[in-house]
């Protein structure tokens, strides 16, 4: 078992890949929040082996993130051997590799979820990945591609007799998209399966203190990954942490706090991809960041409209002027 699957009282909390929000400054801020393992975007096999700028810069991470995984995704062997040796001259603490991404471009390119629906595909590009790479090779992958066809308890034992390390399931099919309840059962079932010898990961639903210890109680996973309830609430891990341990519900982080981490955020995302591709990514984390403010709609279209740095920082002084005087 992985060094960073072993703990004392609390079950690791991972941070789930997402393209476009799970870049370097944001995986910090997680980590320092109590994140204990991080994971990159999804970058593309082709792309990397391909030297294409944009997939070999979402390889870069920083010593203070690790354990830190690089996840690519691809449908081609070869392709996906490549693009794990490359990312293995890296150095992360381990490859996952994405069976699991719903959404329609990845999926109309055969890769993601579209595994799902060749399995000996999936079990092959795995089997040559795990051979060609010293570095642990992990799984992210959903239940099935839709109710009538749910293969996870069988496939995992494939997996694991192909060589991955760890195993992180989501509880939905990909005809769930991000839809619906997600159905913890059958992520119990690989867990607790009697031949089941690899750490599972539990992912779905999962938003709060009570979420997971909920999910973990009726599972048993090894670890819990948190994916979009970490959006502009790295909070979210601390929150967790400190219910597990205290059966409390934690206060919510102070207007002061959620400027101070925003603004950081922000900083750090321009240093790291320039002013107008951060300005873009970091609207996805803004409502989240300002959740529960009364009356914050005015604000939160500026910030979701501006497309001048400056412009956003002086809708943050706004904000805390008229909410944290």
């Amino acid at each position: 078992m992985p060094d960073f699957f072993k703990h004392d009282s609390v079950v690791p909390l991972w941070l789930a890949p997402m393209e476009d929000i799970t870049d370097p400054p944001f995986r910090r801020i997680c980590r320092e929040l109590g994140a204990d393992v991080v994971v990159t975007e999804f970058i593309s096999s082709e792309g990397l082996i391909r030297d294409v700028a944009g997939s070999l810069k979402k390889m870069d991470f920083s010593e203070q993130e690790r354990p830190v995984g690089i996840q690519i995704f691809g449908n081609n062997p070869g392709s996906m051997v490549d693009a794990a040796r490359v990312a293995e001259s890296a150095n992360p603490d381990f490859i996952d590799l994405n069976f699991g991404c719903p959404v329609k471009k990845i999926v109309a390119k055969g890769g993601g979820a579209a595994l799902l629906q060749d399995l000996p595909l999936m079990l092959q590009i795995t089997s040559a990945v795990v051979k060609s790479v010293k570095t642990p090779v992990t799984v992210k992958t959903r239940l099935g591609w839709d109710e009538r066809s749910r293969p996870i308890v069988d496939l995992a034992l494939k997996l694991q007799d192909a060589g991955i390390a760890a195993l992180t399931i989501h509880g939905r099919t990909r005809a769930q998209m991000y839809g619906g309840k997600a159905d913890w059962t059958l992520i119990g079932e690989v867990k607790n399966h009697r031949d089941i010898r690899i750490p599972v990961i539990g992912n779905g639903d999962v938003t709060d203190g009570p979420s997971a210890k909920a999910m973990i109680h009726s599972t048993g996973v090894d670890a819990v990954m948190i994916g979009r309830a970490a959006t502009g609430n790295p909070w979210v891990f601390s929150e967790i942490k400190h219910f597990l341990l205290t059966g409390e519900e934690m206060p919510p982080p102070s207007c002061s706090e959620r400027l101070r981490v925003c603004r950081r955020h922000l900083s750090d995302s321009v240093e790291w991809k320039g002013e107008r591709v951060a300005i873009l990514e970091m609207r996805r984390h803004y409502s989240h960041y300002f959740k529960g403010l009364p009356d914050f709609k005015p604000f939160k279209m500026k910030l979701l409209t501006s497309v001048l740095l400056q412009e956003i920082r002086d809708t943050l002084s706004g904000v805390e002027e008229y909410y944290c005087p």
